[in-house]
C-alpha cells in the first residue's frame, strides 16, 4: 500500500490543534493509515488527575475501532511545531497491538518499523505459551490458578513389568496468612519416557525435579537449581 506521508502529517497537525492540554500545554496529534485505505486520527486529552490523561495514540486506536476496525499500516505523530514525535513506551505497546511489528512510524530521517521502536515486544504469543491451547488443555480448569507455582516431582514406576514414568504436582505451603497447606495438586499419567513426564510438569510449573530409581534428584526446571539439588537432568539422545 502506498503511503502518503505528507497527507498523514497534515491530518496529524490539524488534529493536534484540537488537543486538550490545560496541564502541560503540549498538544500532540496523530494520524494513521488503516489497511483498508481509510485514515483515522487522535489527539491527547489531559485530566486534572494526571494519571487519567489520554495520549493521542489512545484516541487514534479508539477511532480505529469506532470506524470499523482493521490494522494500522502507518502513523504520523506530531508535536506543536508539526515535527515528528516518538510515541511513549505505553503507546508503543498499544500500537504494536493494533498494527504489529511491520507498522511504520514517521521519523527523521526515515520511517521506523515497530520492531525497531519496540524490540523484544510482549504479545499474545507470550501469554499463549502458558495459557494457550497446550497449557489450557493440559491443566484442569480448577487448577489453573496454581499454574507457575508448586513443584512437580517426576519418578519411574513399573506397569505390567515395564518401566514407565509418572509424577505429581505438589503444592507448596500457602501464602502467608492463608489456611492452605502443603499437598498434592495433581497426579500425572503414565508416560513412556522421562522427557514426556518432564514436559507434563513444565506445563504446570517451572520447578520440576526428576527422581531416579535410587532416589537421586536432578533438576529439570527453569533457572538455577535449588541448593539441595546439585545435578541437572539432561534428556537422553536417541
Amino acid at each position: 500500500m502506498e503511503i502518503d506521508w505528507a497527507a498523514l502529517r497534515a491530518a496529524a497537525i490539524e488534529t493536534m490543534r484540537r488537543a486538550y492540554t490545560p496541564v502541560s500545554d503540549f498538544p500532540v496529534g496523530v494520524a494513521g493509515l488503516v489497511d483498508d485505505g481509510r485514515m483515522v486520527v487522535g489527539c491527547n486529552v489531559e485530566n486534572a488527575s494526571l494519571g487519567m490523561t489520554l495520549c493521542a495514540e489512545c484516541g487514534l486506536v479508539s477511532s480505529l475501532h469506532a470506524t470499523g476496525g482493521g490494522r494500522l499500516v502507518a502513523i504520523s505523530c506530531v508535536d506543536a511545531t508539526g515535527a515528528p514525535l516518538m510515541p511513549c513506551g505505553r503507546c508503543r505497546q498499544l500500537l504494536w497491538e493494533h498494527g504489529g511489528p511491520e507498522l511504520l512510524v514517521e521519523a527523521l530521517p526515515r520511517p521506523l518499523r515497530m520492531t525497531e521502536l519496540l524490540p523484544h515486544a510482549f504479545g499474545y504469543e507470550d501469554m499463549e505459551r502458558v495459557t494457550g491451547p497446550v497449557g489450557a488443555a493440559d491443566v484442569p480448569a480448577d487448577l489453573a490458578r496454581w499454574r507457575g507455582r508448586g513443584t512437580v516431582f517426576v519418578h519411574p514406576d513399573i506397569s505390567g513389568g515395564t518401566t514407565i514414568w509418572t509424577g505429581y504436582w505438589e503444592r507448596s505451603s500457602g501464602e502467608p496468612g492463608s489456611a492452605e497447606e502443603k499437598g498434592i495438586l495433581e497426579e500425572g499419567p503414565n508416560l513412556p519416557t522421562t522427557a514426556a513426564a518432564v514436559a507434563w510438569g513444565l506445563v504446570r510449573t517451572p520447578r520440576v525435579v526428576v527422581v531416579d530409581a535410587e532416589g537421586g534428584l536432578s533438576w529439570a526446571g527453569e533457572g538455577e537449581a535449588p541448593e539441595n539439588i546439585r545435578q541437572r537432568w539432561e534428556e537422553e539422545k536417541p
